[in-house]
């Protein structure tokens, strides 16, 4: 059988090109073995821009760093795996470590299409007993297009069957005729996070610190290590003294940071922090 020719040339060169430029722009380390993600993602943005190569589509990039085509670039090869309550054994500890506070404030680092952010305004509401609890929930993300998806708030409703109906009833709104289908996060919840775009590496963040805990979950796995290490090293002034820092199940922060100790499964806190605090 004949292979099937390929709509544009995409030589091994031009894929690392493709590696060095996200490295460069967004801290992503591309795997050699993903030479079809690449072409399949960006092969989009060529058709979108009119060229008829990678080659092309890449000096177009390189001749021009304000290009909003960037964003694109980077939106394209970023990966927005997720869902509600995912990695549960954290939501607890993060309901705890929120009682009795007269505020509360999270930064959740890589919000993709909103389920992070909404789990933890959930889990907040619940902790303190009110849709409208002292809290401020900070969510971020390098691609603008999932932020948009976040902000309006809108699943299918098989992304949310696995909640408790009470849950459902308290936090999300049913489609009806040309919505079927479809939930909504209730306004109350919606007006808990503040969505904005945010790239780890950029010069800037965007914040107003300190905050009592970050995720930062199943993000660092695309960073090689001295991009984890300055990541974190630049986490630590913003976090309270006591504050948690909540990571992904793969990810092991202590090679990394000395200013971290494991508090729980995936938890740190600052080495700094009191005992049992």
């Amino acid at each position: 059988m004949e292979r099937k020719t390929k709509e544009f040339a995409f030589t091994p060169a031009d894929f690392e090109r493709v590696r060095a430029m996200i490295h460069r722009c967004a801290g992503i380390s591309l795997a050699e073995g993903k030479h079809e993600m690449v072409y399949s993602r960006l092969a989009r943005r060529l058709r979108s821009t009119g060229h008829a190569s990678f080659h092309a589509y890449l000096d177009m990039l390189d001749a021009d760093n304000g290009s909003g085509e960037w964003q694109s670039f980077t939106n394209a090869l970023t990966t927005n795996l997720t869902a509600f309550f995912r990695e549960p054994h954290h939501f607890p500890i993060l309901a705890t470590h929120a009682q009795g506070r007269p505020e509360f404030s999270v930064w959740c680092s890589a919000s993709s299409t909103g389920e992070e952010p909404y789990s933890i305004a959930m889990t907040l509401c619940n902790a303190y007993g009110s849709l409208n609890p002292p809290v401020k929930i900070v969510a971020t993300d390098i691609d603008t297009e999932v932020l948009q998806a976040a902000a309006a708030g809108v699943y299918p409703a098989e992304r949310v069957r696995s909640m408790p109906a009470e849950q459902l009833r308290r936090f999300f709104l049913r489609g009806k005729g040309a919505q079927d289908g479809l939930v909504r996060v209730r306004p109350e919840l919606r007006k808990l996070v503040s969505f904005q775009p945010l790239n780890l590496l950029g010069r800037d963040w965007p914040l107003k610190p300190p905050f009592d805990a970050i995720f930062c979950r199943n993000v660092m796995i695309y960073f090689d290590k001295p991009t984890q290490k300055t990541i974190l090293s630049r986490f630590v002034p913003l976090m309270k003294p006591d504050a948690l820092l909540f990571a992904g199940h793969s990810e092991n922060f202590l090679y990394v940071s000395d200013a971290l100790r494991l508090r729980g499964k995936t938890v740190y806190e600052l080495q700094s922090a009191k005992a049992g605090t």
